[in-house]
């Protein structure tokens, strides 16, 4: 359970190129066909496999912890009173007036200041009311149908920027878990993507016990590391919430000897971030900004499953705190070289 590395790294440290046709824009035409690297880390040995089998990894004793969370369809796209586009990015929804106060990005955040409307559709405004540190907004939705309706007709997928693509008809199923159950992300929790019904039925005849969290996925999920010295980056909090009923499932699987297996980075944040003073799992919600970088000691997670992460991004950190830093860079080496997918809609990789 504990992580490999025992010193911290510059950002610098945490740089890979790959070519720009390796940048996934769409996804593989099935979900499982997507290729998996499989890395142990104590050996630092690599084999090749497809999603699909790791049913064949995954053992009768373990538990696999699932991201529950669903993609908001929270871009809208309109016009202002000038006939010129803009654009806001709904991050999450505020207390108070029926769930039509937000806070959101907004483009062009130089045009769009407080007092400026965006008309979205004839019966979707959007108010922008002030100003927030960072260069958020908080915006007020106008409409008579009810929000999650006006969001679902009106709304579009928040596709990452480096698919350099606009959101297709596709995204609205492909860029979501077949899991998905409680909105409010802004990304996909993108290793959950490689799953099918077919696939958790399966492991679910071989006995493998299946545990649910959610951790909504903000923004800073995109944004890379300024900073040269990792120490001075500022994480963007994320609500998250773990049952009871998942602590139990992780319990068990301690009790049985079982491997506790994350599903992303994002069931790893919330399930260390749920550690109490006495070292063990404890049940509750709230926000989270752990920062998993070199050097961390695990106390939850001993497997992952996880996607391929931009350069300097604080989500290759967490794998390399996890993998350990010289076998986590020399993993993403092999799998520029054998010509992976990358990102989102890219390939996978398990650390076991």
């Amino acid at each position: 359970m504990s992580g490999m590395e025992t010193q911290s790294f510059p950002m610098a440290a945490f740089d890979y190129r790959v070519p720009s046709h390796r940048i996934a824009r769409y996804p593989e035409e099935r979900r499982d066909d997507s290729r998996l690297l499989v890395l142990e880390r104590s050996t630092g040995e690599m084999t090749h496999r497809r999603f699909r089998d790791l049913v064949e990894l995954v053992g009768s004793e373990d538990l696999l912890v699932l991201n529950e969370s669903q993609v908001r369809p929270a871009r809208l796209v309109g016009r202002k009173p000038t006939g010129a586009l803009g654009e806001v990015l709904l991050l999450r929804r505020l207390p108070g007036a029926e769930g039509r106060r937000w806070e959101a990005l907004v483009r062009p955040g130089g045009k769009l200041k407080p007092g400026r409307v965006l008309e979205v559709a004839d019966d979707l405004r959007v108010e922008v009311e002030d100003s927030v540190e960072g260069g958020g907004r908080i915006v007020l939705l106008h409409t008579p149908r009810p929000v999650d309706e006006a969001l679902e007709r009106y709304g579009r997928m928040p596709l990452p920027p480096y698919l350099d693509r606009e959101d297709e008809p596709l995204d609205r199923e492909r860029y979501q878990t077949v899991y998905a159950r409680v909105p409010g992300s802004v990304a996909a929790p993108t290793a959950g993507l490689h799953f099918t019904p077919e696939l958790l039925e399966e492991l679910d005849r071989r006995g493998v016990r299946i545990a649910r969290i959610v951790l909504h996925v903000g923004p800073g999920t995109f944004r890379p590391v300024e900073a040269d010295d990792p120490g001075e980056h500022t994480m963007h909090s994320e609500a998250y919430r773990i049952s009871e009923e998942t602590v139990r499932a992780v319990r068990d699987a301690r009790t049985r000897g079982g491997r506790v297996w994350a599903v992303g980075t994002t069931v790893v944040r919330a399930l260390e971030s749920a550690v109490g003073s006495h070292g063990r799992i404890v049940p509750g919600e709230g926000e989270t900004d752990l920062f998993i970088r070199p050097p961390f000691r695990f106390q939850v997670v001993d497997a992952l499953v996880t996607n391929f992460h931009l350069p300097r991004s604080t989500l290759l950190m967490l794998v390399a705190a996890f993998g350990g830093y010289e076998t986590t860079m020399a993993a993403y080496r092999e799998a520029v070289r054998a010509g992976y997918r990358f990102y989102s809609y890219g390939d996978a990789m398990a650390v076991v």
